[in-house]
């Protein structure tokens, strides 16, 4: 697959690196590749030192926390939003969480050396991907509080909007089980949440796909987590069109 950051026209940007200056996405490019990101397939293990860090485009990658005796739940949501491999830059290393692929697509890559050496050079990218750190913070606080505190409804609806925000369009693979997974509750509360969504014509799911119907409804249905997220990482992260409106 060809290296050069411009390889496929028609995946999304990251926007994390077109928040590159044109000299600094100059530098970056020979040294991106693009890589096909599998569902499942887990790019770190909790614990470990990252070999590379990714920015996905069109792959979807959840940050996964799991307990002993095989529990697990979702802390945070990647896409073309963000990266994984924050603990190389933030000085840690090793990474807090596992991160496993949710949605197959594409991703760029760049190993965790390089990147070491890139951002040395440049104080204005490290304020960019330390904007976006905070960011991820933010999520996975969020995120803590709703599981304890909101329906299985309400998490539901805010991670099926976290997914859509950062696919390639209004489809999203998830069994029920998946989304059992990630939100660490009972398969059958998902399927009875999937149904009453469904029901209310704001989903429609069949066969481990869910197809947004009405969004404006879907956010009503989702909790006041998924706005502050979202705000807050609008706050950090504005995008240039917006900056330059």
């Amino acid at each position: 697959m060809n290296n050069h950051m411009a390889h496929d026209a028609s995946s999304p940007p990251n926007q994390l690196l077109a928040e590159l200056h044109a000299d600094e996405g100059q530098r970056w490019a020979p040294q991106l590749q693009w890589v096909p990101l599998c569902a499942g397939q887990v790019l770190c293990e909790s614990g470990d030192t990252p070999d590379f860090v990714h920015f996905p485009t069109s792959a979807v990658v959840s940050l996964m926390s799991s307990t002993r005796d095989g529990g697990s739940a979702e802390l945070a949501v990647v896409g073309h939003d963000g990266m994984i491999g924050i603990a190389v830059f933030m000085g840690g290393n090793a990474m807090p969480c596992a991160a496993v692929v949710q949605t197959g697509g594409l991703a760029l890559r760049l190993r965790a050396p390089t990147l070491k050496s890139l951002l040395q050079c440049s104080v204005p990218t490290l304020q960019v991907l330390l904007r976006y750190a905070q960011a991820l913070t933010a999520q996975v606080a969020q995120t803590a509080l709703c599981n304890r505190y909101h329906t299985i409804d309400q998490q539901l609806s805010r991670r099926l909007l976290l997914g859509f925000d950062r696919s390639a369009d209004d489809v999203l693979s998830m069994t029920h089980e998946d989304a059992a997974r990630l939100l660490g509750v009972r398969r059958e509360g998902i399927s009875a949440a999937a149904q009453r969504l469904q029901q209310g014509g704001v989903i429609h799911y069949q066969r481990g796909r869910i197809r947004m119907l009405d969004r404006a409804r879907l956010e009503q249905r989702a909790c006041e987590c998924y706005a502050s997220v979202a705000k807050e990482h609008a706050r950090l992260l504005p995008r240039r069109e917006a900056l330059a409106a």
